[in-house]
């Protein structure tokens, strides 16, 4: 699934919401609800409120 910058999105783990800052090759860097900033893959997160 590819994602786009300025998209929110859910973390698939525990349901974490992000929202995608840039893309850097296959991972998104992603700045989470509570500030905290990291790379993830695109099978570790989902569109916001996507059904599955």
């Amino acid at each position: 699934m590819m994602f786009k910058v300025d998209e929110v999105v859910t973390y698939a783990g525990d349901g974490a919401r992000g929202i995608i800052l840039d893309i850097k090759g296959e991972q998104y860097l992603v700045m989470w609800e509570d500030t905290f900033v990291s790379l993830e893959k695109a099978e570790c997160l989902r569109k916001e409120g996507a059904t599955e």
